[in-house]
C-alpha cells in the first residue's frame, strides 16, 4: 500500500511540474520592428519557433553557418542560450550585428529573419523563467 501512495505522488508532482514548465514558455513575442505581437504559441508559429520548424532550421542553416564553434569566418560562437529572449529581441530589432549590416542576412527572406526571432526569443536563455518571459510589449 506504502509503494502505491509513493507511485501516485510521484506521477502527480511529475504532472504538475511538467505542465507548470509548458506554461512558463513563451506564448508570444512583441517584435519591435513591425510593432505588432506574434502569438508563438498558437498554429503555425507554434511549429516554426521550435527546432524542428523553420526558425531552428534557418538558424542552423544560415546562422549557423558562420556561427559555429570551428567556423573559419571570424564570426562568434552563439547558440539559443547565448542571449535571453528580451536580447534576441534587441539583436534583432537593432540589427547591429555585423552579419545583419554586411548583407549575410539577405539568404533569409524577412519572414524566416522574424521566424529565426520567433526560435530564439522562445528557447533563448531563462525563457523558463514564469515572471518575465511572457511580455508582450
Amino acid at each position: 500500500m506504502r509503494c502505491s501512495v509513493v507511485a501516485v505522488i510521484f506521477v502527480f508532482i511529475s504532472v504538475v511540474c511538467s505542465v507548470q514548465s509548458a506554461d512558463a514558455r513563451p506564448t508570444k513575442r512583441y517584435d519591435e520592428r513591425t510593432k505588432m505581437c506574434r502569438v508563438i504559441s498558437d498554429g503555425t508559429l507554434d511549429w516554426d519557433s521550435e527546432p524542428w520548424g523553420i526558425g531552428g532550421i534557418k538558424f542552423r542553416e544560415v546562422c549557423k553557418s558562420c556561427h559555429s564553434q570551428n567556423s573559419n569566418k571570424g564570426a562568434p560562437f552563439v547558440h539559443a542560450e547565448t542571449y535571453t529572449s528580451k536580447g534576441w529581441n534587441a539583436f534583432f530589432a537593432k540589427r547591429r550585428a555585423k552579419c545583419a549590416r554586411d548583407g549575410s542576412w539577405n539568404a533569409l527572406k524577412d519572414d524566416e529573419v522574424q521566424l529565426v526571432n520567433d526560435y530564439l526569443f522562445r528557447n533563448g536563455n531563462w525563457t523558463y523563467n514564469p515572471n518575465d518571459a511572457d511580455s508582450c510589449g
